[in-house]
């Protein structure tokens, strides 16, 4: 993982940097020393800490980042996250990298905070989706976690997830979750089978087939709560599709076992932080 979260890290200061911080190596003396600090401009769960710390690594090794609070840490607003000592040119170079990642990252997580607590009371998990900002599915999922909630499926490739294009294209259900079957008996693998539903008679038809998560997909809360009782504990079932921060309760009060909320990676508002330099 270490050297995947590089990749994504290289990547973005290529596309800010690329030939050179011409302003910094403009004004800034090359030797200059100094101080940033990290500030929290609105209340909000923090998350990032490392990968920030492993920007300013990337950009000059010989700068010393040190967190004042861990990921997942609620915070206040005013309060001093996190500080980084040693060149002022290397510290500015870094600096927008390091907070875009701390911005995205805590807003995710203070999002996530937010639908967890709205449902501590039951059983159910809020879970994200793949829908996360190209490039950036690591650090998203790393966020969603710091801020109590739990990944789904990382990829299209560690878990089946027949939904109703896979449906209609394979002739039913039946046949979509016979087919995932023989792939993990021809293949010598053990993937999870999820299928997605969207009416009382395709869950029915679902839970036939043996899967082993069934996906509510845009049910009320009365129809939820019916195939929570059709289910019957015979596989895990998740509610999904346009479930909010004020819904969220209602769907988890219903009995299902998680609810997957899209909206927590792909429409997330960047937390307010700032890095104010200090000379030394």
């Amino acid at each position: 993982m270490e050297d995947k979260l590089d990749s994504i890290i290289r990547t973005a200061l290529d596309e800010d940097i690329q030939a050179g911080d011409i302003t910094t190596l403009a004004v800034i003396p090359p030797g200059l020393p100094g101080k940033g600090i990290f500030i929290f401009k609105e209340d909000g769960i923090a998350a990032g800490l490392n990968v920030a710390r492993r920007v300013f690594g990337i950009v000059d090794n010989t700068l010393k980042f040190e967190n004042k609070i861990d990921d997942g840490s609620f915070v206040r607003k005013g309060e001093i996250i996190a500080e980084v000592k040693g060149k002022v040119s290397s510290i500015l170079t870094a600096e927008r990298t390091a907070l875009n990642f701390l911005q995205r990252m805590s807003g995710i997580a203070t999002a996530a905070h937010r639908l967890s607590s709205a449902v501590k009371h039951t059983k159910a998990k809020i879970i994200d989706t793949r829908k996360t900002a190209p490039g950036l599915r690591l650090t998203d999922k790393m966020a969603v976690r710091s801020g109590g909630c739990s990944n789904h499926r990382a990829g299209l490739y560690d878990m089946f997830l027949i939904k109703d294009n896979h449906i209609a294209a394979a002739g039913s259900i039946t046949k979509a979750v016979e087919a995932c079957k023989q792939f993990n008996l021809a293949n010598n693998t053990s993937y999870k089978i999820e299928v997605e539903t969207t009416s009382i008679a395709e869950v029915e038809e679902a839970v036939k087939t043996g899967a082993d998560i069934i996906m509510l997909d845009n049910f009320d809360l009365a129809e939820m709560k019916k195939a929570v009782e059709i289910i019957n504990g015979r596989c895990l079932v998740e509610a999904s599709g346009g479930i909010t921060g004020d819904s969220v309760a209602g769907a988890a009060e219903t009995g299902v076992d998680f609810i997957s909320v899209g909206a927590v990676t792909h429409s997330v508002k960047a937390l307010d932080i700032s890095l104010e330099i200090i000379k030394e």
